[in-house]
C-alpha cells in the first residue's frame, strides 16, 4: 500500500529539484552572455603585432593522434603527447622522437622550475612527477574524498610551487564519484577540491598570471547552454581562489582548450573548429591561436593549419616561440613579448 505521506514528500523532492534543474540553466545562460564574445572582435586586429611566422615542426604519423600538452625544457626540448597512441614525444629542434611509451594517455605537461616534468596521465587517473635525471615517476593525486580522480587534463604551478589541475570528465553523482574539479596539490602534498560542478561545468586549461595574483580557467563543455568561456579568479597568498568573473566567452563556437601566457599577462588560447563535430559547437570561433588581454579583449588571432588545435606553451631562447600541438602537427609561432619567465626551468 502507497504511503501518501511519503509520495507527497517525494513530490517535494521532484518539484524542488525541477525548480533547482531551471534555475541552474537560467544562470548558465546568464553566464554565456556577462563577458564580450570572441565572434565579434575578429575584425580590425593588429595581429602582426603580437603573431607571426607560422611553421609546421613535425608530424606525428601515428596510426590514432591527438596532440596534447607541450611543455619546454630549459634544454630548448619540447615535450608534447600523443593521447590515444599513450605517448609523450620530444622535439630536439631538429627531429621528433619518442621519450615515453604506455604514458596512461598522458595529456597536459608542465615542468617545474627544478626541471621536474608533470603530467596529467587521464588514463591512470593521477598526476605524476617525473625526475628527468633519474626517470623516477612519483604519484602526486590519484584520489579524492575516496573515489579516483576523474581524469586530470591540464595543469600549472604558483610561485611557491602549489601544483593546480583540472580533472574531469567526472561522475554526474557526487556520491558514486568525483565530479568535473579544480584541485590544488600543495607543497606537502595535501590535496584541496577548489571547484567543483555544477558551480563549473567543463574544465579545461589553467594558467596564473606572471604576478601570481589571478588564476585562469577555460571552461569547454561541448553541450548547448554550457560554459564556453575563460574563467578569472583572484588568487590568495594561500592558495584559495576568490572573485570569479568570466574574462571572454567562446560561446557558441568552441571554446578555448589549453593556454599560457605571457610576461605582461596576456593570454594565448588554442581554440575554434575548422569543421563541426557533432556537437553543439558551432565554427563562430575561428580555428587558431587567439591572444586575449587581462582585461578581456582580443587583441590578435593567427589561424592554425588544422583540426584539433589543443594546447600550446612558450619556449625557445628567448621564451618568443609558442609551440602548438595542432591535430597531427607541432606548430610554432613567434610571439614579440616573450612568455612567462616560469616556463623556463632552471638548467641544473
Amino acid at each position: 500500500m502507497t504511503n501518501p505521506k511519503r509520495s507527497n514528500l517525494e513530490t517535494r523532492r521532484l518539484a524542488i529539484a525541477r525548480i533547482g534543474a531551471a534555475a541552474l540553466a537560467a544562470s548558465n545562460i546568464a553566464r554565456l552572455a556577462d563577458a564580450a564574445g570572441v565572434d565579434d572582435q575578429y575584425e580590425g586586429l593588429e595581429s602582426g603585432k603580437y603573431l607571426s611566422d607560422l611553421k609546421v615542426l613535425a608530424t606525428v604519423n601515428d596510426e590514432k593522434v591527438f596532440t596534447e600538452g607541450p611543455a619546454a625544457d630549459a634544454h630548448g626540448n619540447l615535450y608534447f603527447t600523443n593521447v590515444p597512441a599513450n605517448k609523450i614525444l620530444k622535439w630536439d629542434g631538429k627531429s621528433l622522437t619518442g621519450f615515453r611509451e604506455n604514458s596512461n594517455a598522458a595529456n597536459g605537461l608542465y615542468f617545474e622550475p627544478d626541471g621536474s616534468l608533470l603530467a596529467c596521465e587521464g588514463g591512470a587517473k593521477r598526476v605524476t612527477r617525473t625526475n628527468m635525471k633519474t626517470g623516477e615517476i612519483k604519484v602526486l593525486a590519484d584520489s579524492y574524498n575516496g573515489f579516483p580522480l576523474a581524469s586530470p587534463n591540464d595543469l600549472c604551478c604558483d610561485a611557491a610551487g602549489r601544483i593546480y589541475f583540472t580533472s574531469r570528465p567526472g561522475a554526474d553523482d557526487p556520491a558514486k564519484g568525483n565530479v568535473n574539479a579544480v584541485y590544488r596539490i600543495d607543497s606537502d602534498g595535501n590535496l584541496t577540491q577548489l571547484l567543483k560542478s555544477p558551480e563549473i561545468h567543463m574544465p579545461n586549461g589553467i594558467v596564473i598570471s606572471p604576478d601570481n595574483q589571478t588564476l585562469y580557467l577555460i571552461e569547454a563543455h561541448p553541450d548547448a547552454d554550457r560554459n564556453r568561456n575563460i574563467l578569472a579568479f583572484d588568487l590568495g597568498a594561500d592558495g584559495s581562489l576568490s572573485n570569479r568573473r568570466t574574462l571572454i566567452n567562446f560561446y557558441p563556437g568552441r571554446s578555448g582548450d589549453g593556454m599560457c601566457i605571457d610576461s605582461q599577462g596576456n593570454l594565448y588560447v588554442a581554440a575554434g573548429l575548422h569543421a563541426t563535430r557533432k556537437t553543439s559547437e558551432t565554427l563562430d570561433t575561428r580555428p587558431g591561436i587567439h591572444v586575449v588581454s587581462p582585461a578581456g579583449k582580443l587583441l590578435a588571432f593567427m589561424r592554425t593549419p588544422e583540426d584539433t588545435i589543443t594546447n600550446c606553451t612558450f619556449g625557445g631562447a628567448d621564451l618568443k616561440t609558442l609551440f602548438v600541438a595542432c591535430g597531427t602537427t607541432l606548430v610554432s609561432i613567434r610571439t614579440t613579448i616573450p612568455g612567462k619567465a616560469t616556463y623556463r626551468p632552471i638548467d641544473e
